[in-house]
């Protein structure tokens, strides 16, 4: 039987489920935007790697340094069953005229068993490569599946309802002195003193600090 401390806590996703949204960075003349916001049949090519560079320590045979390279980002490969969308063909034949930015941002939302979105790949400056038709077969009744490929140039993961880390603090000094003195000659003589100092910060999405401090002293003699 399986240690239940080594098995992972959330069950894996399905990959049946998923969106495809392609946005315009700029608009262009008879091109929608977005390109595309529909269901594919298949989407593959996420994908981030780094080239290593392996180096050789002198007189040291049994073990290898390592040291960080290059970023490459994939090819992104999306198929879908041709219909009276032609945005995807539209940008590609616009993308292949020079003098203007025909650059998509792309949103790939993993929804989970409940239909609910679980994860977001996010593509920034995707760049269309190749398109292709269906294959024609008169003997066969299969649906009409449309090919595209793109380049980007980054990749992100996030989860829904991410954000930023707040932080909060709160710090507080006050000290207070006293002393008096008399005497039976007609004299006295009373000293005080007094400061407080305060310190207070807060963030969240903004940082925000103050800061503020009094001292008071006084001395008589009768």
């Amino acid at each position: 039987m399986a240690d239940s401390a080594l098995e992972t806590v959330s069950p894996p996703f399905m990959t049946f489920r998923f969106e495809v949204v392609l946005d315009l960075n700029e608009p262009v003349s008879g091109v929608p935007s977005p390109v595309c916001s529909a269901a594919f049949a298949e989407c593959d090519g996420l994908e981030l790697s780094m080239d290593p560079k392996s180096l050789r320590e002198g007189g040291n045979n049994t073990q290898q340094v390592h040291l960080r390279g290059p970023v490459r980002m994939g090819q992104l490969t999306l198929r879908r069953g041709m219909t009276s969308n032609h945005g995807l063909w539209l940008w590609m034949q616009a993308a292949v005229l020079p003098g203007t930015d025909r650059m998509a941002s792309g949103q790939i939302t993993l929804r989970g068993t409940d239909g609910e979105p679980a994860l977001t790949f996010k593509l920034i400056e995707c760049m269309p490569i190749k398109m292709r038709g269906p294959s024609l077969n008169a003997k066969d009744g299969q649906v009409a599946i449309e090919e595209m490929q793109l380049v980007y140039r980054g990749l992100e993961l996030t989860s829904p309802g991410s954000g930023g880390l707040g932080l909060s603090a709160g710090i507080g000094l006050q000290a207070g002195v006293g002393f008096s003195a008399g005497a039976s000659f007609g004299a006295s003589a009373s000293a005080s003193f007094q400061a407080s100092a305060g310190l207070s910060v807060s963030g969240g999405p903004g940082l925000q600090a103050s800061a503020s401090a009094s001292a008071s002293a006084g001395f008589g003699i009768g």
